[in-house]
């Protein structure tokens, strides 16, 4: 029952009650605690559109708008390139980074090549090959996160997908650089945690960050795919959710409306925080950088009663 028809319903139990002197405290009780659901579950749902939404800009559209001179590196010098993990090399305000990023096309043919953002084995080998890169040469490191999640297919389950994203998980806990990361749209499972792990880590206002989809938390726990919207609410995956829980450091604004209805004003905005960061942690010494990137990775799932 949607939230419209539950409100008429409402209002028509209270306008019986009032005629009838028959006390429906019970019921409408009832009736606005599902009217009280059902708004937070449309409120997060309309976030989870947002963050799919085809004219959303990707990481390209952001790094055209915030570095200078990108050149794009390609290769994990193992097997191949992967056209949905890109990264390179460009200039942030004159100071040379590394970026990283997941990336999906605008129209059909674009996401058919960009495999619609979601990487394979050899894409986050790529991811690790330039952040140890940057590494070596002292290159700071931005990633921008956005996928539904890693390609869950045949070939990449052979090619070890999942070694390839344990293997980033600690290797970019280790890095001896910063890393700031910004979730710019989707934060899907492994794929996103793949090139996500760092000292900063930032969403956009109607990004979503989740160990799982919420039609896959649907199917496998509710055991009803059509439940998709109470399942977004149930997994609290929106920014304001993942800064209430202690997971990411900040929350990126957007126009009204979404990040497509002005992609400059919001790679404003990213390049803003990108540029207070990077000053900070620039100056903190390798050493300094690990341990509280890996204290504050260990926090993670930490709750009192």
């Amino acid at each position: 029952m949607n939230t419209e028809l539950i409100r008429k319903k409402l209002e028509e139990l209270k306008e019986l009650a009032k005629d009838s002197g028959v006390d429906l405290a019970k019921e409408i009780g009832t009736l606005e605690v599902k009217v009280q659901a059902n708004s937070e579950n449309e409120a997060v749902w309309r976030r989870v559109e947002l963050a799919r939404h085809p004219d959303r800009p990707n990481a390209l559209d952001y790094i055209s708008r915030i570095f200078d001179d990108f050149i794009e590196l390609h290769g994990d010098r193992g097997f191949g390139d992967d056209p949905a993990i890109i990264g390179g090399l460009a200039f942030f305000n004159g100071r040379p980074v590394t970026i990283i990023a997941n990336q999906k096309g605008r129209t059909l043919k674009e996401n058919m090549f960009r495999n619609h953002g979601m990487g394979n084995p050899e894409g986050y080998r790529k991811a690790l090959r330039l952040a140890k890169q940057a590494e070596k040469f002292h290159r700071p490191i931005i990633t921008f996160v956005d996928t539904a999640g890693a390609y869950p297919g045949i070939g990449a389950e052979e090619r070890g997908i999942g070694e390839a994203i344990a293997r980033n998980l600690r290797d970019f806990s280790q890095l001896k650089v910063p890393v700031i990361c910004i979730i710019i749209g989707e934060g899907g499972s492994g794929g996103a945690l793949g090139i996500s792990v760092g000292d900063k880590i930032y969403m956009l206002e109607n990004a979503i960050y989740s160990v799982i989809s919420p039609e896959g938390f649907a199917s496998i726990l509710l055991h009803d795919s059509t439940k998709a919207k109470e399942a977004a609410a149930m997994l609290r995956i929106t920014s304001a959710d993942l800064l209430s829980f202690g997971i990411i450091n900040g929350v990126i604004p957007e126009p009204e409306g979404g990040a497509q209805n002005s992609p400059d004003l919001t790679a404003s905005h990213i390049k803003d925080i990108i540029a207070r960061d990077l000053d900070y942690l620039c100056h903190r010494s390798p050493a300094v950088l690990v341990r509280y990137r890996n204290q504050k990775i260990r926090k993670f799932g930490h709750w009192n009663e």
